[in-house]
């Protein structure tokens, strides 16, 4: 029987639901040298936290993180709270001798993930940043083929995340839309994720960018005029309308260490696209592409094939031999977004182990907060930013 490696978790909402979910099946899939057992769950509100226990298989559960993490009988702690509370929890959890997993961004500010990362190598703690979409085994399968040289030297990278859940002006205020509890908005919450898949498909750092920011709804109404779950503090009794202090929609130009040029779009305002996350990248000899939406197949276009039998092919990431696609169904049988947060859950579980490194660790987490910032200085400045080496 599996060595046991106990979890707690901070924060109990739609990311708290999807690494529940994950600590539950991964075990039931995959081989593992230790068996996650989900001893916490922490969030403000204890009724609520103790119901979600309850429902997604917690032994206990708590309203205050440092309990958790003070706990010695914990040995990792998972972080799915909004992005101003990650560089405490994480920074404690690592001084307490805990290996730590935190949702993205890593934090909302480089200063704060430079701190982050500081201490995760002082204490000697295995950590990683939880940027799913790495682990779509389409997406994985074409870093394979790029680093193989499939389609030749990387020229163009063309990246789009598009979401509409902010179009109608009455959709009501949350903490993703306060600056102060979010960091940004639709930059940091979907650049993000396309900042770290292009770092992770070629291989290469952005080192110069030039962006613009876009919030066009600047009010919104609290929800049923209470002001629920609004701000890092849980404050209440608000009424009427909220000040909307993040973007609604960013776009930047990209120069990469390797020459290569890029495009990259976010938006919650692309009305009638729910969760469109897209790259096509271009090179010498062929050109990947991807979209969320239809995860489980990767486009794919070779100069080496004859001329009169050229054009692009669909691949089927769901064989036994692409990348995490044999644990689960037979081929054809499709996987979904779930499956990603277990994959991740899978590999960090190897390398706690093991003793070694995983990826995205603390430092791609820090290198995209780099980008993040240099793009929100270029939109500031109007002109090209140099983006910050993370070491």
């Amino acid at each position: 029987m599996a060595d046991q490696l106990n979890v707690g978790m901070i924060g109990a909402r739609f990311m708290g639901r999807t690494h529940s979910n994950a600590y539950t099946k991964v075990g039931q899939f995959f081989d593992l040298p230790l068996q996650p057992v989900m001893k916490w769950v922490c969030a403000r509100d204890g009724d609520e936290t103790q119901a979600f226990a309850d429902r997604f298989g917690w032994s206990k559960s708590s309203d205050d993180w440092e309990e958790v993490v003070a706990d010695k009988g914990i040995d990792l702690i998972d972080i799915c709270t909004p992005g101003a509370t990650h560089a405490p929890i994480a920074i404690a959890a690592a001084q307490a001798g805990k290996h730590v997993f935190c949702e993205k961004p890593l934090a909302n500010s480089l200063d704060d993930a430079r701190k982050m990362l500081a201490a995760v190598r002082e204490a000697g703690v295995r950590h990683m940043v939880n940027f799913n979409y790495r682990r779509c085994p389409a997406v994985s399968l074409a870093r394979q083929m790029i680093a193989a040289g499939e389609i030749g030297e990387v020229r163009q990278y063309r990246a789009v995340y598009l979401q509409d859940w902010l179009v109608d002006p009455s959709a009501p205020m949350s903490w993703r839309l306060e600056k102060e509890v979010a960091g940004s908005g639709a930059h940091g919450d979907l650049n993000a994720h396309l900042i770290d898949l292009a770092r992770f498909l070629t291989g290469d750092e952005i080192t110069r960018v030039v962006g613009d920011l876009k919030t066009f709804v600047t009010e919104r109404p609290y929800p049923d005029g209470s002001g629920a779950g609004i701000g890092a503090s849980g404050d209440s009794g608000k009424s009427g309308v909220g000040k909307v202090t993040v973007d609604d929609a960013a776009v930047f130009l990209a120069r990469f260490a390797g020459g290569a040029i890029g495009t990259f779009e976010a938006t919650r305002m692309a009305t009638g696209r729910k969760n469109y996350n897209r790259f096509e990248i271009s090179g010498s000899k062929g050109t990947l592409a991807w979209n969320f939406e239809e995860m489980n197949t990767l486009e794919y276009y070779s100069t080496a094939e004859p001329t009169n039998r050229q054009g692009f092919k669909t691949i089927m990431a769901t064989e036994p031999d692409h990348p995490y696609a044999g644990a689960w169904w037979p081929p054809g049988h499709l996987l979904g977004y779930e499956h990603t947060f277990v994959h991740g859950v899978r590999d960090l579980i190897q390398a706690i182990a093991a003793g070694g490194d995983v990826a995205p660790d603390f430092r791609d987490g820090a290198q995209c907060v780099a980008v993040l910032e240099a793009v929100e200085s270029s939109a500031e400045s109007g002109g090209w930013q140099d983006v910050e080496r993370v070491e």
